[in-house]
């Protein structure tokens, strides 16, 4: 049922106006490689904004891709769950993307801040299980989603987003 929406959305909205792109829907795997291909490509593909919502943040591969997407003048924006980031791979990981000019906030208002989500340009969302972990790409059953051109879910999830920012606070890098 929910398919059958998300198909019947994605007809409406292709014929919303001309020179919006297709909505499409892709999905990767982990441990195949293809949810972290995935994820990169996303991030890759960013011309103007990147906000992401993590719980688990470590990964250098994804760091490293948000790093470089503020280097092309992309804004990039972190909420991450702070209890889940106090060891030492996602103290570095937080420390880079901080020192590399990334807006980064902590947020503990919830049990757990359990969301893995970026939105890319306000039209592009990736979602699913997959954290941004070494081990959700190796070692994990994981699963990425990314939803294009669907304005309505964009917006949904910045809204969701902007809610975790703001009950976030802002970290610095020592």
């Amino acid at each position: 049922m929910n398919t059958i929406r998300i198909i019947g959305l994605a007809a409406i909205l292709s014929f919303s106006g001309a020179a919006q792109a297709a909505p499409g829907i892709e999905v990767g795997f982990s441990p195949e490689g293809s949810a972290r291909a995935l994820v990169l490509k996303v991030i890759g593909e960013a011309s103007r904004s990147v906000q992401v919502l993590a719980y688990a943040f470590q990964a250098p591969d994804i760091t490293e891709a948000l790093v470089a997407a503020k280097k092309r003048g992309v804004e990039v924006r972190v909420v991450v769950d702070k209890e889940r980031n106090t060891g030492k791979a996602s103290k570095a990981a937080m420390d880079f993307v901080a020192r590399n000019g990334v807006a980064l906030r902590t947020n503990e208002r919830f049990h757990l801040h359990h969301d893995k989500t970026i939105i890319v340009d306000g039209s592009t969302v990736q979602t699913g299980s997959f954290n941004y972990a070494p081990s959700a790409e190796t070692k994990n059953s994981e699963n990425v989603v990314v939803i294009r051109e669907m304005p309505e879910v964009a917006a949904k999830f910045l809204s969701h987003w902007q809610s975790r920012w703001d009950g976030g606070v802002p970290y610095r890098a020592p």
